[in-house]
């Protein structure tokens, strides 16, 4: 893992410097260079098209913005990152005194020497972000404003991967891909949810798992409306963001509460005894939202490590590829996995022998154990799956009312199937 987290890492590396928004350029740089790493279907929906009750917007895109001084010094210049344009600026090309510009700035008075991250996606507007340091050495005076962008018609650009799996209920991971250089709130995210698709690939899931890389809000809706008719395929989801942080994973429940996703989830977080912390659903933060509204009522859930604006550094540049760790975004990718091998393994079974207990010795059920550091653990499983295959009980019903691990009752199930005394 530690491994894989550094590979994590230089994938955010690589990311941090495109502009990325709803829509654009950068979003196509972005899911091309995650192409590299697991395969894309890549969608373009155009500008117009009814998405539930929204319109895919125009396109943005832009070249290059500044702020010079009477000497052609440029004093914010988009070059140096691209937080510094307010996200989806009209085009402007102007001179003027820097009382008329200030109207346009945004800064940080709490942070002098962080760059805030703002956006205009529905209101035709243009400014710029900049540190507040940088503002309070700027003599009075004229500075020539330039921002070199374009909005017009053009696509919306979302990508899918999907890993089949042994039965064509569907998994959703969603991502957004929307944020400029800010690494743990998007491209953290990013780097698990791919890393994630890659490790499934290696194995034979039970579920198909279909990852979405969208823009936030407006992508998961224009998703949601393509996908409408074949919605009730997707039977669980998990959406990702804020997933590089140090701090402790929280898991947001959906909207439903008591979801598979939800129980595997608390289960997982508990039984791994890592600082955690599982929060009730709320109509806002990431995409969850989108899939939890109640015409879908999905059962999604939200993983992060610290939450939606919970960190001071949320949404500035400070939020660069220093605040991310290889250790944080492996720590969040081993929880994902752990919790797809219950949610993959979580069936319910039905005892075959069910009118008292069934001879184990005959059928060689504990010869088997023999010698097993866990043996005494191991036979417990056994006879409490015997006793809950029920066909009511699964086998996170199980774990949880005997206190045993998932792995010794899935184990235990195996054995037991084998065995022809259960069946699912």
């Amino acid at each position: 893992m530690t491994a894989v987290g550094e590979e994590m890492h230089a994938l955010v590396e690589r990311l941090y410097p495109l502009c990325r928004s709803i829509t654009g350029d950068g979003v196509r740089a972005t899911l091309e260079i995650v192409g590299e790493y697991v395969p894309l279907r890549v969608h373009e929906v155009p500008t117009g098209t009814q998405v539930l009750d929204w319109t895919v917007p125009q396109e943005w895109n832009i070249r290059d913005a500044y702020i010079a001084d009477t000497a052609g010094h440029r004093v914010v210049d988009f070059a140096e990152s691209s937080l510094h344009v307010l996200g989806y600026s009209v085009p402007v090309s102007a001179t003027m005194p820097l009382a008329e510009l200030r109207e346009h700035l945004h800064t940080l008075p709490d942070h002098p020497t962080w760059v805030p991250y703002r956006t205009s996606y529905y209101k035709p507007e243009w400014g710029f972000c900049l540190a507040q340091d940088t503002l309070d050495a700027l003599p009075d005076g004229e500075y020539e404003v330039r921002i070199d962008s374009t909005l017009e018609d053009g696509h919306l650009t979302y990508a899918e991967h999907v890993i089949p799996g042994q039965v064509p209920d569907e998994v959703i991971v969603s991502c957004h891909v929307c944020h400029p250089s800010l690494a743990n709130d998007n491209l953290a995210g990013i780097a698990v949810a791919t890393f994630l698709a890659r490790a499934l690939a290696q194995e034979t899931p039970y579920y198909t798992y279909r990852f979405i890389y969208a823009p936030g809000t407006i992508g998961a809706i224009t998703w949601l409306a393509r996908n409408a008719e074949r919605i009730e395929q997707v039977k669980h989801g998990l959406v990702l963001a804020c997933a590089g942080d140090s701090g402790r994973l929280t898991y947001k429940q959906s909207r439903r509460g008591d979801a598979e996703i939800d129980r595997v989830l608390r289960h997982v977080l508990t039984a791994s005894e890592r600082p955690h912390h599982v929060t009730e659903f709320t109509p806002y933060g990431y995409d969850e939202r989108q899939y939890c509204s109640p015409g879908f009522n999905l059962g999604v859930g939200s993983l992060s490590r610290t939450p939606y604006a919970g960190y001071p550094e949320y949404h500035t540049s400070a939020d660069n590829t220093d605040f991310v760790s290889p250790e944080a975004m492996a720590d969040t990718l081993a929880v994902c996995r752990e919790a797809f091998a219950v949610l993959d393994r979580n069936r319910r079974y039905l005892n075959l022998s069910p009118y008292g207990e069934p001879q184990l010795g005959r059928r060689g059920l504990y010869d088997a154990l023999g010698g097993r550091s866990d043996t005494k653990q191991a036979q417990m499983a056994m006879l409490w799956v015997l006793n809950l295959s029920d066909g009511e009980h699964s086998l996170l019903d199980v774990a949880e009312r005997s206190g045993l691990p998932f792995e010794s009752v899935a184990g235990a199930a195996d054995a037991l199937h084998e065995a022809g005394l259960i069946k699912t």
